[in-house]
């Protein structure tokens, strides 16, 4: 793993920039694996600022809520569209289809879709309890797309987004670790003291199923982007 320990996610963003630049310089027709959440906002923020042109690339999702459209302000494909989508088009967009009606159905939609399309650089953020996308402790690693179970820790750090707990999903479909380690390259953003553990059982621990990100050890090409507070409990800086 490349870590990088920054001042600011503005500092982060800029670092993953030029990491999707070289990318694209190398093919304009890359596919981008894309995450929501608080951890990529700065880096969508700059790209969106930048005069970078995604409109020969294709961009695949982590995941998506189960029950949540895109006229819902929580879904992940609004969340896209506010942040990236709407102001620096792709040629294509795939994410899941959280209102699906077979479920099963769907994941197999999406596995096709990853498998027709390569991911040469995929973005992670990481929970506090070291899930990516919505792998949760105890996923195997060879898993593909699957409908997940949120654990009671990660409804309560998703609640503020929602105007109380009870109204966070209780399931997602997610893009399976298997799926996200045939990635190229991997970029995981981390910030706050909130991650200092998650990080350093990521990058310091044993590769366990207990932390589905301490997975990203058995990849040969992962950029890892955090700032003091989450490289805090590291013993090598």
């Amino acid at each position: 793993m490349d870590v990088k320990i920054v001042s600011s996610q503005e500092e982060g963003a800029q670092i993953a920039l030029k990491i999707f630049q070289d990318q694209l310089a190398k093919n304009n027709a890359s596919v981008f694996g894309l995450a929501t959440g608080s951890s990529p906002i700065a880096f969508y923020e700059a790209a969106v600022n930048s005069d970078i042109d995604f409109t020969k690339a294709t961009s695949i999702n982590l995941d998506e809520y189960v029950g949540l459209d895109g006229n819902n302000d929580q879904s992940y494909i609004y969340f896209m569209k506010s942040n990236l989508f709407d102001k620096k088009p792709f040629k294509v967009n795939y994410l899941p289809n959280g209102m699906a009606k077979d479920l099963a159905a769907e994941t197999k939609r999406y596995d096709q879709i990853i498998d027709d399309n390569p991911i040469d650089l995929q973005i992670l953020g990481i929970g506090r309890n070291g899930h990516i996308g919505f792998n949760e402790p105890g996923t195997p690693f060879d898993i593909t797309t699957h409908v997940v179970d949120l654990t009671p820790s990660t409804i309560e750090a998703n609640a503020r987004f929602f105007e109380n707990k009870d109204a966070v999903p209780r399931q997602a479909i997610s893009m399976g670790i298997g799926s996200i380690m045939k990635s190229k390259k991997i970029i995981l953003f981390a910030y706050g003291e909130s991650k200092a553990q998650a990080i350093k059982d990521t990058i310091e621990g044993s590769v366990t199923t207990h932390v589905p990100a301490s997975v990203l050890q058995n990849h040969n090409d992962v950029t890892v982007i955090i700032d003091q507070a989450a490289a805090s409990l590291l013993k090598n800086k």
